[in-house]
């Protein structure tokens, strides 16, 4: 029995857009949008992919994403890596850039040297701004860290989200505060500290949420990132993702589990009201 296509899908493929598409934000959708159906991402990886690490690319993008190391293309000539492009993709016409892409060794040619290398198409996009912003995975990162969760997702065009493992927790929550999802998470930006108003993802169900991020200085001082299901008592397989919406209060200590839980009552009213009044992203992607 053959092995499935991905041979068969490199030979349909007419168009790649060629990036390192961490994030998926609004910038990367206007060369993604360009591909057409048979059009695939060249990813190149630098194992910096933060934002949406390994194949959350393709989950976002909705299209084949093939990827290929930094270190094996990065002593290649112009020609060479031209080269390159059209062994791998042998119906190739169509190549979309951006409008700072650079590449061959020591990053020697550009946007426009791709249109006299390659003998088919070349459509560079020009700089995508949104509400005066220029969109770009570095200031998505940026706001992330400094709690902009609101404008981070307006950027990304999505909530931005975590995906993790459940582990055990201390087992406070279901006995003195409120019962909480633990998670071991890998790979991703975690947001900066704090409480926020969230959606929570368990199986193919989105439930409204409220999450936090950091030390647990009340209790044992240890790191955690835990969820709290908002009025719905769930059974909880091996892992969930958190998507992010709504920055609430900073971390901080209490003096006893009586005022932690206090606070807990009004963070939950809180994510309730941020949560009505955020626009809704379907599983993590724009709803109308």
């Amino acid at each position: 029995m053959k092995k499935p296509s991905t041979v068969l899908v490199k030979d349909s493929i007419d168009t790649i857009a060629i990036g390192s598409f961490d994030g998926i934000h609004l910038g990367h959708m206007q060369l993604i949008n360009r591909l057409g159906d048979n059009g695939a991402l060249f990813v190149i990886d630098k194992d910096h992919a933060n934002l949406t690490p390994g194949l959350k690319r393709i989950e976002y993008s909705k299209h084949p994403c093939m990827f290929y190391h930094f270190l094996k293309v990065k002593d290649l000539s112009g020609d060479e890596f031209v080269n390159l492009l059209k062994k791998e993709f042998i119906n190739l016409k169509k190549i979309v850039v951006g409008y700072d892409f650079v590449f061959g060794k020591s990053r020697s040619c550009n946007a426009q040297d791709l249109k006299k290398i390659f003998d088919g198409t070349v459509e560079i996009v020009d700089e995508f701004f949104y509400d005066g912003i220029s969109v770009h995975s570095s200031v998505i990162r940026k706001l992330l860290l400094s709690k902009d969760i609101d404008r981070a997702n307006l950027l990304l065009g999505r909530e931005y989200s975590i995906h993790g493992k459940v582990i055990r927790g201390q087992g406070l929550g279901k006995e003195e505060l409120y019962p909480t999802i633990n998670i071991e998470v890998k790979d991703y930006l975690l947001p900066s500290e704090g409480v926020y108003a969230s959606r929570t993802r368990i199986e193919n169900k989105i439930y409204n949420s409220v999450s936090f991020i950091g030390t647990r200085e009340t209790t044992d001082g240890h790191f955690s990132i835990e969820t709290h299901i908002v009025d719905f008592d769930v059974e909880v397989g091996d892992e969930v993702e958190i998507f992010f919406v709504h920055f609430l209060r900073e971390n901080r200590k209490f003096n006893n589990l009586k005022e932690l839980k206090t606070q807990i009552t009004i963070d939950i009213e809180s994510a309730k009201c941020a949560l009505k009044i955020c626009k809704f992203y379907k599983h993590g992607l724009i709803s109308g």
